[in-house]
């Protein structure tokens, strides 16, 4: 257990839709992914992604690219960590890209991509600088650890803007095709591990197998070492919790500043949830005995996945109220 870390959903959900969407006309706006980097008044759109079952994963592994130390490895992992469409992956998605990446060269002048081309690959600056053009027009430069193309991972469209080698440059690069094989190849890893699991889960029996792949979707990893707190009462919440493995106890502070514990959650139980339904603060505190292994998610993941769940919550009124009472 190496202390909390949070690692993004890695699958693809159904139907859905992302803020990092650019407008894919041309003469209208473009998106392009860069820390501190202003760009012209944007359009966002949604982006939808098919159901993914199994007969979509192909069962060959993915190509493999030139290998990569440490160094680049963080490199990578910095600048993916920076891109809104990126930065949902997990460790294992994280991972597989890049390996899969392949470093390309390009020259001073020479285009790496051109706008209204078709795009098929997605780009991490290694070294040097790039403009960015629009029909051909400088809007902004990118220097190393600049990240761009990356709509071409999720579906065909016309490049929105021209990036062109100002320097001597070297990207890394990773094709849509191979992309997409790792997201759902892991999709449907991460499904079955986490399939069984939801069964076992009180508040999740009820749904189906499809619904139990969209909430294993949008969960997210975490990790929390022993003593660490997971929420602190009267801290506003923004997260529901389910523990995967190990156990955490639940204390209440009174108005003497006497810290009593009140309960101590094992593996399937979860907390979170009140807080979120009724928008008030952390009833209580929840901290981890021993390394835990927990699975959350976010506000607006809970509203959209847990539905039917919420629903049945509401009409249970005795279990409903047997949780408020001791709600997280």
């Amino acid at each position: 257990c190496q202390g909390a870390r949070s690692i993004s959903p890695g699958g693809i959900q159904p139907q859905m839709s992302t803020e990092s969407a650019e407008d894919h006309s041309p003469s209208t706006s473009y998106h392009l992914r860069n820390t501190g980097i202003s760009t012209r008044s944007q359009r966002r759109g949604a982006v939808s992604a098919a159901p993914i079952t199994e007969d979509d994963v192909d069962s060959t592994p993915p190509k493999k690219g030139e290998p990569k130390d440490y160094k680049t490895t963080q490199a990578l992992l910095k600048a993916i960590d920076k891109n809104a469409l990126m930065c949902h992956l997990d460790d294992n998605d994280k991972s597989d890209m890049f390996e899969a990446m392949v470093l390309r060269r390009f020259n001073p002048g020479e285009n790496i991509i051109t706008q209204g081309d078709e795009g098929d690959n997605f780009y991490v600056i290694n070294h040097g600088e790039v403009e960015i053009l629009v029909d051909n027009q400088l809007q902004c430069t990118q220097g190393e650890g600049g990240t761009f193309g990356e709509l071409a991972l999720i579906h065909d469209c016309p490049r929105a803007a021209t990036v062109r080698a100002k320097t001597d440059v070297k990207v890394w690069a990773i094709d849509g095709h191979t992309y997409r094989k790792i997201l759902r190849s892991n999709t449907m890893r991460k499904r079955r591990l986490y399939d069984s699991f939801l069964k076992n889960v009180q508040i999740l029996e009820s749904l189906d197998t499809w619904e139990r792949y969209i909430v294993a979707d949008a969960l997210e990893s975490v990790t929390f070492k022993d003593q660490e707190i997971v929420v602190k009462q009267g801290d506003p919440g923004d997260h529901f919790y389910i523990i995967v493995e190990g156990r955490a106890s639940v204390t209440k502070t009174s108005d003497d500043k006497e810290e009593v514990q009140v309960s101590v959650l094992n593996k399937y139980s979860y907390f979170g949830e009140i807080t979120l339904l009724l928008n008030r603060p952390r009833a209580a505190t929840v901290r981890a005995i021993g390394c835990l292994d927990c699975v959350k998610l976010d506000r607006a993941r809970f509203e959209r996945v847990l539905g039917p769940c919420i629903e049945i919550l509401k009409r249970n009124m005795e279990h409903y109220n047997s949780l408020i009472s001791q709600a997280v």
